[in-house]
């Protein structure tokens, strides 16, 4: 019997005993509210045996439980290979991943594709997530209790493809998975860990597109990347007349 059904069998059993004979119980309806309340404050722990993304992305599609589900087109679960040795992880979805309901297609997501062609590979070879699975109103940052809401699907994506890496796109990223309040730029290019997980901080490509002189410090951190995973970055292509 799951925790939230003991509870409701108790509250029946409390109102009933109460009913018949004051004071019959010695669980006091403040001691089941103080129940209530450590079940919704208990962290959700990731399942393990006969999970799947498949099942996540499903859970994620039918969530309702902060209120970005009422301003959602469409679900972002997160894509790529289900093996991936690197997890990338951003902040939320767009516009453009609202409508599509895939991870990084905008003008940021041109910008990632390249850093991770860059590094030799290809999307699919990877994994692309966030830290909220739905677009929080005109783009702002996810409040806390979102991120909370959201973080169970993630750590059971993180959980299932076993990633040797973690990459946190951007303060919101870093900040919600390493629960710290130190920004980015402080963060990037010092490795951290996430549940025993290697995890990199460094800018999110929304950062580099407004900011470009810091596009030489984003690839330090991914050539450091590369270099935990034992790789080094193809040969950077002449172009031609050059």
């Amino acid at each position: 019997m799951g925790l939230k059904n003991l509870i409701e069998n108790l509250e029946d059993a409390v109102r009933y005993e109460m009913d018949e004979e004051e004071n019959a119980s010695e669980v006091t309806p403040e001691t089941l509210e103080q129940v209530r309340r450590a079940f919704k404050d208990a962290p959700r722990r990731p399942a393990v045996k006969g999970d799947t993304l498949q099942r996540v992305t499903e859970e994620v599609a039918a969530c309702t439980l902060c209120d970005l589900h009422t301003w959602r087109t469409k679900t972002v679960p997160g894509q790529g290979a289900a093996n991936a040795e690197i997890f990338f992880i951003g902040e939320g979805p767009g516009a453009d991943e609202d409508r599509q309901g895939i991870a990084f297609i905008g003008r940021a997501g041109q910008l990632l594709t390249k850093m991770i062609q860059a590094m030799g590979l290809t999307r699919d070879e990877v994994f692309i997530g966030n830290i909220v699975k739905c677009r929080p109103p005109s783009n702002r940052t996810p409040h806390p209790d979102e991120m909370h809401a959201c973080m169970p699907y993630l750590k059971r994506q993180i959980a299932l493809i076993k990633p040797k890496v973690i990459v946190a796109l951007g303060s919101t990223a870093a900040k919600g998975l390493l629960d710290v309040s130190t920004g980015i730029t402080k963060l990037r290019g010092n490795w951290r860990s996430f549940e025993g997980i290697d995890l990199m901080p460094t800018f999110h490509p929304a950062y580099l597109l407004r900011n470009p002189s810091a596009k030489h410090e984003a690839w330090a951190d991914l050539k450091a990347v590369l270099k935990r995973l034992g790789r080094t970055p193809p040969p950077v292509r002449k172009r031609k007349g050059r």
